[in-house]
Parts: C-alpha cells; structure tokens; sequence
C-alpha cells in the first residue's frame, strides 16, 4: 500500500522501470550494504542490469517521486507544529569523476574531505522527522569545466553556480508551490549568517528559527539607519550609517545575570529528561546596507554543565513565548536523527554511482524508503514508543523474500557475479588496446 502511489511514476507511454525501482526499494532495505551489486544479490527476481539502467539511465521523472513524498508524508504528519528543516549532508568519495565531488568541509567526518555535498529538506513534527527533497550541490570548479559536466551527465540548466543557501532558498520555495503545509523553517548557523537568506525568508513571509554564529552582530536599540546630507563637493553618501552601537551576540549572552537565564525540558530521552538553559530577547538586526533593521527574537541555548552556547534568530510574532521559541528551536535535533536513519537503515550513503541523474534517482528512492519507515514509527509511537527504523528493517528483512534459497540458487547467484566482473574487466582491457589474458575466459 505504501509504495501503490509511486508506482505510475516509474511508467511512461513507452516504457516502464517499475520493477527494477520496487526491487531497488526493496533492496534499501535487504542488503546489508546498498550498493547495486550487493542488492542484486539478495532482492528476490532482480536483474543487475535492469536495476542499474533504472538508476543511471532511465528518464524517469525523480522530482515527481519527490513531489509525492512530500504530499505523502504532509498526509500523515499531525497538523500545527510541523518544521520544514533545512540541511546539508556530505558523502565522502574517491577520485574526481563522481558529480560534484570535490575536497570540501563533509560535517559527517567533520573535517574537508573529497566527497559530495548535498543538501535536504525535512518535514518534522514532535519527535519524528522525514526527508522531502534533495539536491547535489555542483562546486564553481564543476561549474566552470564543461567537459566534465558533460561527462557527469550533468543536464546545461544544471551547470550554473548556486551556494548551498541557494539551493536551500530553491527548497523551501519548491516546498510551498507543492502545497506543502510547515509552520516554520529551522536551519542551522551555515545559512543564518547570510543576513540576504533570513531577509529573503521574511520576504516570503516564512516563519523561521535559524540558527547563527557566536560572532553575530546585534543591536539592542533600534539602529535607525540613515544616509547622510552631503557636505560641500565630492560624491553624495549612499550607504546607511548609524551612531548606535552593536554587541556580539557572545557578549551579550556571557553578561547576562543568572536569574535571566530558565531552564526548559525539551523532551523526554532514552538517558532519561533532556533539559537546557534559555535566553531570549527582542532586539534589532542591520547588515548596514538595508535602510531599516528587522526587529526579530534572539534565543540562546545553553547545555547543561557546560559553557557552550547556541544563539538562534526568529521573526516570530513578537508575542512568541519562550516555550514557542524552545520548541521551533528543539525541532532541529530530529532532521539529524533523519539523516542517521536514512544511511543506517535505508543506505543513503551506499550508492556507487557517479553520474548527477544517478544521484538524483537514489535520493527519490531513499527518500520513499525513508518515508515508509517514519510512517510506521508515527502510526505505532503510543504502543511502541521505542521503536526504531532498525527493528522495522529487520522486520522486513525477515518477511522479504530472498533470492537465495538453495545451492543453486547460490551457484548461480556467484556465476553471475563473476560474469559482471569479467565484463567489467574486460571493458577496461579494451579501453586500454590490450587483449584480455585467455585465462579470463575461465571466470565465466
């Protein structure tokens, strides 16, 4: 029933990928490591070949899968309190074929690695977080090398330079014109220290909550920004000015007396109640170029035992409470847990794949597998509150039929193995002018 509403879009007038992407599903979920080899192995009925031109070259549509996730999982997710989270991951990579992989800061080994970059958004409510849509992010050195666009598959309207909070801007917009319904953004502080991607949001009349560096400048009086008269000869003053003084968020956090500070739980957890200190104020943000200053929520968070501080920006109503702040705030834990879910239990960051449409076509479907597994955990969180997305795949595991289940069947399973490995190796002899040796003949 699940996977019923995805079914049509695997299937054109002349052509149908459906089976190879329902074993593919299947797949994300029966192999214990998601790559197209090891997943041929266990689906019942598959067909390396057929699953592979599905994921690498077939024309089906990934942003209408995408499309119906989000329609699915806004089915399923209560109304009111739902955050639409934006996020980044990195998938670490050899070699410089793959698209847009490049050394660049991967927050999944916490340091700049080769690898991928992309980024997501998630549809959160409570406890629970799914995954919506997702793009690769393309480096301007993929940008400005055609040829290697080219190569990557790369479509032309692809190939122009768009920052992360550019594509994240492209998101949350998509998500609103699929008539998705969220009640505010969270983010974390690699888009709120764009002070053009938090005026663009308020533009929209998007509510948010995004997180921002410890170096973020704040005033505390209403800066009241004005250009200047010009005085005598030379060019007129065009950028604002102010004489009001700005603080570092830091600082001001740091001097504030500890009465100001109220602790809040945030929820209930395995090591028993999360709990953390807040602060929050209203006061006034200028980039010193707008001739006006947005006058939003500061929130600060500050664990328990420890002196690290987090400081978040909202354009809440200026009647928001602190709970309503804590709440946009805590939302943002549950898009990681996500993310963890996806790679663990549907193998997010399995795929071997190098081509853009590739990428693109193995994030739709783990975003479905994905989905059903939030599902199952929102429909059964009152009688199975410890429920993981891990005891469900294991389920699956255990009722899916494998594709192993004789000698035979595993005589013939390793054959074909080794036919793919000849063919591969032989390709490779091939591009180099060289005759395979006749002892490769024995592998088949």
């Amino acid at each position: 029933m699940h996977f019923s509403p995805f079914r049509e879009l695997f299937r054109s007038s002349t052509r149908s990928v459906e089976d190879g992407a329902m074993r593919y599903l299947r797949g994300l979920y029966q192999a214990r490591r998601r790559n197209l080899e090891r997943m041929a192995d266990v689906v019942a009925g598959s067909d390396y070949q057929r699953m592979h031109h599905m994921l690498s070259a077939s024309d089906w549509e990934h942003a209408g899968v995408v499309r119906q996730v989000a329609v699915e999982a806004q089915a399923h997710f209560p109304r009111g309190g739902r955050a639409l989270i934006i996020d980044e991951s990195g998938f670490a990579k050899k070699g410089e074929c793959s698209a847009g992989v490049a050394r660049q800061w991967n927050g999944r080994m916490g340091k700049v690695d080769n690898c991928q970059i992309g980024v997501f958004a998630a549809l959160a409510h409570g406890e629970t977080a799914c995954l919506i849509d997702a793009e690769l992010f393309l480096p301007k050195a993929w940008v400005a090398h055609s040829e290697r666009c080219i190569e990557a598959g790369i479509p032309e309207e692809a190939r122009i330079y768009r920052s992360k909070a550019e594509i994240a801007l492209g998101l949350i917009r998509r998500a609103r014109r699929n008539g998705l319904s969220f009640d505010w953004v969270a983010a974390d502080g690699g888009y709120g220290h764009l002070p053009w991607f938090l005026t663009e949001l308020d533009d929209d009349g998007e509510r948010f909550l995004i997180e921002v560096h410890s170096d973020q400048r704040v005033y505390l009086q209403d800066p009241a920004p004005t250009v200047l008269q010009r005085h005598g000869k030379g060019r007129a003053p065009t950028r604002p000015v102010t004489e009001v003084p700005s603080e570092i968020v830091t600082a001001w956090a740091t001097a504030q007396p500890p009465g100001a500070w109220r602790r809040m739980k945030l929820r209930d957890g395995e090591k028993g109640e999360v709990v953390a200190d807040f602060l929050t104020r209203r006061l006034f943000v200028w980039d010193g170029k707008a001739m006006r200053a947005s006058h939003w929520h500061l929130l600060v968070r500050r664990e328990m035992g420890g002196d690290k501080l987090k400081f978040c920006l909202s354009n809440a109503k200026p009647s928001a409470s602190l709970r309503q702040l804590v709440t946009m705030q805590a939302s943002r834990h549950f898009v990681e847990r996500a993310f963890e879910d996806a790679k663990s239990a549907c193998g997010m960051a399995d795929y071997q794949v190098r081509g853009w449409l590739a990428w693109h076509h193995h994030m739709a479907l783990v975003l479905v597998a994905h989905l059903f597994l939030a599902k199952e955990r929102l429909a059964l969180r009152d009688s199975h509150r410890f429920l993981s997305c891990l005891d469900i795949v294991a389920m699956l595991r255990h009722k899916l039929p494998p594709k192993i289940g004789s000698d035979d069947d595993l005589v013939h399973s390793i054959a074909q193995r080794h036919r793919r490995r000849f063919q591969a190796t032989k390709q490779r002899y091939e591009q180099q002018g060289i005759t395979p040796p006749a002892s490769f003949g024995a592998l088949i």
